[in-house]
């Protein structure tokens, strides 16, 4: 009998995995992504006081506004620039990219780039 692979359960060993050399401090917090099929989050954590600082998703009113009649990928990217800004408005200018187990290519490439477009350093 053929097992069917679970794809979220990899990619969940593949963030733990990660996270044992990803980590966020005061100086330097964590950019986390999670992406759904049809939504992106991001993060940024500060993990000694594990404390979420700034956070921004595809789901919000003042972001979905702005999304309407984009692709996925160009979703996360404004979600990309988003997060970027507000970081920048709590004094956040350098981060830890965490990818959240996923490949760096697509959604989360947009995220990323749209981040570092905006004035974040990662």
């Amino acid at each position: 009998m053929i097992n069917k692979i679970d794809k979220n359960t990899e990619r969940k060993v593949r963030h733990k995995r990660v996270r044992t050399r990803v980590n966020g401090s005061s100086s330097r917090p964590r950019l986390c992504v999670y992406r759904s099929l049809s939504q992106i989050y991001a993060q940024i954590i500060d993990d000694e006081n594990g404390v979420t600082l700034v956070s921004a998703s595809s789901i919000e009113k003042d972001i979905q506004a702005k999304c309407k009649g984009l692709s996925k990928s160009e979703q996360a990217k404004l979600v990309g620039q988003e997060i970027a800004k507000r970081a920048l408005d709590k004094k956040i200018e350098e981060v830890v990219f965490d990818r959240g187990g996923y490949i760096y290519i697509g959604r989360v490439q947009a995220l990323a780039d749209g981040a570092r477009e905006a004035g974040l350093k990662f």
